[in-house]
C-alpha cells in the first residue's frame, strides 16, 4: 500500500474534501494547493500523477 492509497483511504473515512485537507495542512504550517492534492489522488498511470511523500503524510 502506497502513501497515496493511505491518503485516499483517510480522505474517504474522514469524509474530507480537498479544501478540508488544505486547511488541516495549513494548521501545521505545511502549504499545499488543491491542484497538488489533485495530483496525489490521480491514478498511477495518469501523466500528472504525483507520489505522496512521507513528509506530506506525516504533516497531514
Amino acid at each position: 500500500m502506497t502513501n497515496n492509497d493511505i491518503l485516499k483511504k483517510l480522505r474517504v473515512a474522514l469524509k474530507l474534501t480537498n479544501k478540508d485537507i488544505v486547511h488541516i495542512c495549513s494548521l501545521v504550517g505545511f502549504r499545499v494547493s488543491e491542484s497538488e492534492l489533485g495530483a496525489l489522488f490521480r491514478k498511477e498511470d495518469h501523466p500528472k500523477y504525483k507520489n505522496c511523500g512521507d513528509q506530506f503524510l506525516r504533516n497531514f
